[in-house]
C-alpha cells in the first residue's frame, strides 16, 4: 500500500463558494427528489399495509425480502459502480424502477394482498429493494464520489435529502388524508423529475475524475476492482468493526422505525395519529437538515469513528426511551432525537470509508460495509422483531433491541481505529481539528 495526496484537497472551494455553483444544486436536487420517494415510502408503507389488512408478521416479511434482495444486489452494484465511475447507467436503472412505483402499488401490490398477504410481501419486498434498499447505495456512492471530484462537502449536498424527507412527510400527510394510494403516485412523479436532473447532471472529467478515484480512469472516474483489493478490504480489522456496527445499529435504526408509527398510534389521544406522526416526522427531518450543515465540521473535529459511536448512543437512548416513557409527547421527543442521530451516521459513514479504506473502491466498500451489512441485519431483525412485537409486545421487544445495539457498539469500538490522522482525496487538509492529517490509503 502507498499513500498519495491530491490537488483537490488544496483547490477545494469554501462552503459559500459551493452555493454559487450549479453543479452543487444539481446534485442537491438529485438527493432531494430521490429521498422524497424514500420518505414517502417508509413513512407511509406500514400504515398503508395495515390499512390494506396486512398483519405485523407479513409486514416484517416485506422488509426481510427487501433486505435479502439487497444482499444479492449490493456486491454486484458496488463492483459495477466502481467500474462505471461517473457513467449514469446504474443510477438511471434505479430511477426507472422508482418511476413505476404508482402503477405497481395500485395495480399489482394491492390486489395481491387480497389474494395472499405473504405472496404480496415477497413481491413487494423485491420491488422496494430495486427502488430503495438496493438503489440507495448507488445514489449515495455516485454522489459521494461526485462531491469529492467537484470540491464540495458531501454532507452539505446530502442535506437536500433531509429537506426532501421533511417536505415529503409533511405534504404526504395531506396526500394520505385525501387518498392513501396517491402516496405512490407522488413517488412516481418525483422519479420523473429525478430522472430529468440525472440526465442534465454534469460529471467530472480529467483531474476531477482522477482525484475522486485516486488514480482511476480519467474519462469516467471508474476503476478496475481486483480480487486482491477486495480481499484486502475484507481482511481489514477496521472494516470488520465497521461491518459489525452497521449490522447492529444502522439495521436496527430501520427496523425500529419500520413499525414505530403503529406503536406511536396506540398512545395518541389528541387527534388523527397518522396525520400527527407525519407532522412529527416533517419537523424531525427539517431539524435534521439544519443540523446537517454543522455535522461535517463536528465529525471533522471528533473523527468519523466517534461520530458513529455518537449515532449508536442516540439510537440506544431512543429505543430505551420508547420502551419506558410512552406518553404521547415523550414519544414525539424520542422521534425528534433522530434529527441529531441521522446526520452523524450519514456524514461519518462516508468519511470513515474514504479515510480508512482504498478510496478507488469507495463504492464497493460502501455497498459491502454499509448497505450489505445493514441489509443482513434487516433481513434477520425485521422478521425476528416483527414476530416479537406480536408475541411479547413492542415495549419488551425494544428492551431486547437495546441490548443488541449496546453489544455490537462495544465490539465495534474495540475493532475500529481512529481516523482523525487521515484525509481522503478531495477532502480539505485544513480540517477543524487543526492537525495535519495523513492522506488516505490508495493501492499502488
Amino acid at each position: 500500500m502507498s499513500t498519495s495526496t491530491t490537488p483537490a484537497a488544496e483547490q477545494r472551494p469554501s462552503a459559500l463558494e459551493s452555493l454559487k455553483r450549479g453543479v452543487f444544486w444539481n446534485y442537491g436536487g438529485l438527493f432531494f427528489f430521490y429521498f422524497a420517494i424514500w420518505q414517502l415510502a417508509f413513512t407511509f408503507l406500514p400504515l398503508w399495509l395495515a390499512r390494506e389488512g396486512m398483519g405485523t408478521g407479513a409486514i416484517g416479511v416485506v422488509s426481510t425480502v427487501s433486505a435479502i434482495t439487497a444482499l444479492a444486489l449490493q456486491p454486484v452494484y458496488g463492483f459495477l459502480q466502481d467500474r462505471l465511475g461517473f457513467k449514469k447507467y446504474l443510477f438511471a436503472f434505479v430511477v426507472l424502477c422508482a418511476a413505476f412505483m404508482g402503477p405497481f402499488f395500485v395495480f399489482v401490490f394491492q390486489p395481491l394482498i387480497g389474494v395472499n398477504e405473504y405472496l404480496a410481501a415477497v413481491v413487494g419486498g423485491v420491488f422496494l429493494s430495486l427502488c430503495l434498499n438496493s438503489g440507495v447505495g448507488v445514489v449515495e456512492a455516485f454522489s459521494e464520489r461526485a462531491s469529492r471530484a467537484n470540491g464540495y462537502e458531501y454532507g452539505h449536498a446530502r442535506l437536500f435529502g433531509s429537506l426532501a424527507g421533511g417536505t415529503a412527510a409533511l405534504v404526504g400527510g395531506f396526500i394520505w388524508a385525501a387518498n392513501p394510494d396517491s402516496i405512490w403516485w407522488a413517488g412516481s412523479v418525483s422519479a420523473i423529475v429525478l430522472g430529468t436532473l440525472l440526465f442534465v447532471a454534469r460529471v467530472p472529467r480529467g483531474d476531477g475524475a482522477e482525484s475522486a478515484g485516486a488514480g482511476a480512469d480519467a474519462g469516467s472516474g471508474g476503476t478496475k476492482v481486483s480480487k486482491e483489493t477486495v480481499l484486502a478490504l475484507l481482511r481489514d480489522r477496521n472494516f470488520l468493526g465497521f461491518v459489525v456496527l452497521m449490522f447492529g445499529t444502522a439495521a436496527l435504526y430501520d427496523v425500529f422505525d419500520q413499525q414505530f408509527p403503529n406503536y406511536f398510534a396506540t398512545f395518541v389521544t389528541s387527534g388523527d395519529p397518522e396525520v400527527l406522526f407525519s407532522r412529527v416526522v416533517a419537523v424531525q427531518i427539517f431539524a435534521e437538515a439544519a443540523f446537517m450543515v454543522a455535522a461535517p465540521f463536528i465529525v471533522n473535529k471528533i473523527g468519523a469513528r466517534k461520530g458513529l459511536m455518537v449515532f449508536a448512543a442516540i439510537l440506544l437512548v431512543r429505543v430505551l426511551g420508547s420502551a419506558f416513557f410512552t406518553h404521547e409527547w415523550l414519544l414525539i421527543a424520542w422521534r425528534l432525537l433522530a434529527a441529531i442521530e441521522m446526520p452523524f451516521l450519514l456524514v461519518s459513514v462516508m468519511k470513515y470509508i474514504t479515510r480508512m479504506f482504498d478510496v478507488r473502491i469507495s463504492a464497493t466498500a460502501y455497498m459491502l460495509g454499509f448497505n450489505f451489512a445493514k441489509q443482513i441485519g434487516i433481513a434477520i431483525f425485521a422478521s425476528v422483531f416483527g414476530a416479537s412485537y406480536a408475541a411479547i409486545g413492542f415495549a419488551h421487544s425494544y428492551l431486547i433491541m437495546a441490548g443488541v445495539i449496546l453489544a455490537v457498539t462495544l465490539v465495534a469500538r474495540f475493532l475500529m481505529a481512529d481516523d482523525r490522522d487521515r484525509v481522503a482525496p478531495g477532502e480539505p487538509a485544513d480540517r477543524a481539528d487543526g492537525g495535519a492529517p495523513a492522506p488516505a490509503l490508495a493501492s499502488s
